[in-house]
């Protein structure tokens, strides 16, 4: 910090010294002038007084000597203001601050076009891939009263309704994942369009597009009127700020796991749709059909 003062000190006293040797030389020069000024105008009035030039070369009744003197006179106080008034306060120095702060304005004006470029590029661009006009992206989802999906990368429950409901659903639609998830699977699931999301870049999933991200994930079913969100907790989390619906099957039981769905935020999302089921024979717990859609 020392050192960067010095300099800037130094800076500042190279910038003083050059403008009072600039002041100096501009002082000298007006001096210069004035002993010309002066020395001219007393030889024109000699010989003006001498050989009676005025009386051949008068202009309206003064002689040649008083215009020569009076324009140079106008022609002196000119420099004059130059040296006390326009050089003093408009300086190199001044000028060069100026054009400085010009410049950094300029600039400052530039980087937040570019910024307000960048901002529109994005929303346009997030326009583009989550277009709630043409998809109705949608979550599909089983947790329990305690929002646990999993445990270990597996499911902790087994109904089959639930499953059939999943089936029917998501049959002949975009069905999107994080890696975990499809490896959870014993295969691809059949009869959709199967994408799996992974940070690894040379992940290879059998039956699957590998992608890198959920947007790209969503770019690659636009032609899908409704990709579905199947999992994991992180796939979840990302989707729920992008979908429009959620389709929930509620396990009314609490489990202990290690994979949660996010909290549902009754602000943004209400519910449509509510199916209730009783355990049974091929049910362990009770469970509830819900559907979620986003408030506009």
């Amino acid at each position: 910090m020392k050192s960067k003062n010095n300099s800037d000190i130094d800076q500042e006293q190279i910038e003083l010294l050059e403008y009072a040797q600039s002041r100096i030389k501009q002082k000298k020069n007006l001096y210069y002038h004035f002993v010309l000024f002066l020395f001219i105008s007393i030889i024109s009035l000699t010989l003006n007084h001498i050989f009676s030039i005025s009386n051949n070369i008068s202009f309206l009744s003064y002689s040649w000597s008083f215009w020569l003197i009076f324009s140079w006179f106008f022609l002196f106080l000119f420099h004059v203001f130059n040296v006390y008034v326009t050089n003093r306060f408009m300086s190199k120095s001044w000028v060069r601050k100026q054009k400085s702060n010009l410049i950094k304005l300029q600039k400052l004006k530039i980087e937040n076009l570019k910024k307000e470029a960048e901002i529109e590029s994005k929303i346009k661009a997030e326009s583009e891939i989550f277009n709630k006009k043409s998809q109705l992206i949608t979550i599909i989802v089983a947790a329990a009263e305690n929002d646990v999906i999993g445990i270990d990368n597996k499911l902790i429950w087994h109904l089959s309704n639930d499953l059939k409901r999943f089936k029917e659903l998501t049959k002949g639609h975009h069905v999107i994942m994080g890696r975990k998830t499809f490896e959870s699977m014993p295969r691809a699931l059949p009869n959709r369009t199967n994408i799996v999301i992974t940070r690894k870049k040379d992940y290879l999933a059998e039956n699957a597009i590998v992608t890198n991200s959920l947007s790209d994930a969503i770019s690659i079913s636009s032609e899908d009127s409704q990709p579905f969100i199947i999992g994991g907790g992180e796939i979840y989390k990302m989707a729920l700020n992008i979908s429009d619906r959620i389709e929930l099957t509620r396990v009314h039981h609490n489990f202990d796991g290690d994979t949660y769905f996010p909290e549902i935020d009754a602000k943004i999302w209400r519910e449509t749709n509510r199916i209730e089921k009783k355990k049974d024979d091929n049910h362990k717990y009770n469970y509830t059909f819900i559907t979620y859609e986003k408030i506009k």
